[in-house]
C-alpha cells in the first residue's frame, strides 16, 4: 500500500507550517518526502510480533536521588549571599521598561 506524496500535500503542509517555499523547494521536498514514507512503508514490512516497545536502545534506570525531605540553609544563611535584599527577599534591579505594557 505505497502512498505517493505530491506537490499539492507539500503546498498544504507548508501553509500550515506558515512556510513561504518556491517552486523548486516543493519540487525538492516532494521528492524526498516521497522518500522518506516509502522508507517507512518498507519498514511496516518487518514482523515486529512478540518484540516489545521501547523508549530507548540501551538499559537504562533513572539514576536520580530519592525524593527527601532534608533541612534548607534558612532565609539568614542563603540572603548572606545576596548583594542586596529587602527584608527576607532578594533586592534585585527593575530590568522593565517603564513604558512597556
Amino acid at each position: 500500500m505505497e502512498q505517493r506524496i505530491d506537490a499539492e500535500q507539500v503546498r498544504k503542509v507548508a501553509k500550515l507550517a506558515r512556510l513561504a517555499l518556491t517552486e523548486a523547494e516543493i519540487e525538492e521536498f516532494t521528492g524526498q518526502l516521497g522518500a522518506i514514507l516509502g522508507y517507512v512503508e518498507k519498514m511496516n514490512e518487518l514482523d515486529t510480533t512478540g518484540v516489545e516497545p521501547l523508549a530507548h536502545c540501551l538499559p537504562i534506570s533513572n539514576v536520580l536521588r530519592a525524593d527527601e525531605v532534608r533541612p534548607s540553609l534558612g532565609t539568614d544563611m542563603t540572603l548572606s549571599n545576596a548583594p542586596d535584599s529587602d527584608g527576607p527577599f532578594f533586592k534585585v534591579p527593575k530590568i522593565l521598561d517603564e513604558g512597556a505594557a
